[in-house]
């Protein structure tokens, strides 16, 4: 009765999912850094997240029976969907009698080889096997393995066939390899994020995957004076700071004034910056620190080589977008883990990922404002005599505004790497 249930359960399964997409992401890298450490993949659409590392292969498709995140020690067949070859491979941790057998979703054993194999990495080519779905069973004294195969095999008149490749054990090191294949469940037309980092470096890349390809980080220095590394991400032309500056410093070494005091900072002409609620523990790791205009028009508050963006550089972002009236849920974090309720038309799609971080005022006995539900940036451009510009995003809606604020108030800056 198991053994027909299986059965019964992969047919489902093959009759829903035979003809699905099946896609696998590896990584690379350039510019600052050649290598990829890890990888976050978060899938937008989904709301789902893993991490790898860089040397992994992601692959993306219908996670069903037996799809489980492989490594060396695991067993592995790649390609998975396959054409018309895959590799088998397994650990084999002591010398003994191994049987490996594939069945058809009816039951019926299509393959099978065994014998008695060495401790070590195994690998066998997996030749011929027609369109459909088949159960792959690795079984020794001490251990057994099942795994689903999807063969997308277009020439039925193949044979099907079992090759033995050879094995790798832990003192020859010739075919040894620490990579593994991370399974994640993927639809057609889902967006995925992807952060890769190595060291100091970390960049963003956006894209809604349609065939096998290579995620290529493009690395690019961004550390202010304080140390803090900060994500970038390409947006058209422009390389923006993927996250909400909280330098202390300026990129000269000098302290900005902190300002915790209501009245004193309503009354501030000179730099200051803030935490929101003057709680960094809280705040200010996920949200930057709050700065006035004048902290801006000094020219150093930004990491060296880049700069706070001009009111013509948000246009340039807001055009490339499709204009003011719909950029801002393109810019804004999907979800709700940190804006409020409905967080209209947010997309993230640029992997700016804009948070609302609120801001501080500077008038009457008002303070902090807006933490789960505006985002606020300065520009360096001024608007008039007491009010520069900056740009804004909301929890209500999908538009990027763009106003003149008082300078006093303390809000978010997002740098921009000079062209």
């Amino acid at each position: 009765m198991k053994k027909k249930i299986t059965f019964l359960l992969l047919m489902i399964f093959a009759s829903a999912n035979i003809y699905s997409q099946n896609y696998t992401i590896s990584f690379a890298a350039s510019g600052a850094s050649t290598t990829v450490g890890t990888v976050k993949v978060d899938n937008l659409t989904q709301n789902t997240t893993l991490t790898l590392n860089g040397n992994d292969i992601l692959h993306l498709g219908p996670v069903g029976i037996n799809e489980i995140e492989y490594n060396t020690n695991n067993p592995m067949i790649y390609p998975n969907p396959m054409q018309g070859k895959a590799e088998l491979s397994f650990n084999a941790e002591q010398e003994g009698d191994i049987q490996i057998t594939i069945n058809d979703i009816t039951g019926k054993e299509i393959l099978h080889i065994g014998n008695k194999y060495p401790k070590g990495n195994h690998k066998f080519q997996l030749n011929g096997l027609k369109q459909g779905i088949y159960l792959v069973n690795i079984k020794s004294e001490t251990y057994s393995y099942s795994l689903k195969l999807i063969s997308q095999n277009s020439n039925q008149n193949e044979t099907a066939a079992i090759e033995y490749l050879g094995y790798e054990n832990e003192t020859s090191g010739k075919l040894k390899n620490t990579n593994k294949t991370v399974y994640m469940a993927y639809t057609d037309g889902d967006r995925l994020l992807f952060k890769g980092t190595s060291g100091n470096y970390s960049n963003i890349i956006t894209d809604i995957p349609t065939s096998s390809k290579t995620i290529s980080f493009n690395y690019t220095a961004c550390t202010d004076y304080d140390n803090n590394n900060y994500a970038t991400v390409q947006i058209g032309t422009q390389i923006w700071m993927a996250e909400n500056l909280k330098t202390t410093k300026y990129n000269n070494g000098i302290s900005i004034p902190n300002v915790v005091d209501n009245l004193a900072w309503n009354n501030l002409t000179t730099p200051a910056y803030c935490w929101y609620d003057n709680n960094q523990s809280l705040y200010g790791n996920t949200y930057g620190a709050l700065y006035n205009w004048f902290t801006v028009n000094t020219g150093n508050l930004c990491p060296l080589g880049w700069h706070v963006p001009d009111s013509n550089e948000c246009n340039q972002l807001a055009t490339y977008l499709g204009g003011y009236s719909i950029a801002g849920g393109k810019l804004k974090e999907t979800g709700l883990t940190h804006w409020i309720n409905p967080n209209t038309g947010a997309t993230n799609e640029t992997g700016f990922t804009a948070l609302p971080a609120g801001l501080r005022y500077a008038v009457g006995s008002f303070s902090f404002d807006g933490i789960t539900n505006e985002g606020y940036w300065w520009s360096s451009s001024e608007y008039d005599y007491y009010n520069s510009i900056y740009i804004l995003v909301y929890e209500d809606m999908e538009k990027l505004g763009k106003y003149g604020f008082y300078r006093r108030y303390g809000i978010s800056v997002r740098c921009l790497k000079n062209s």
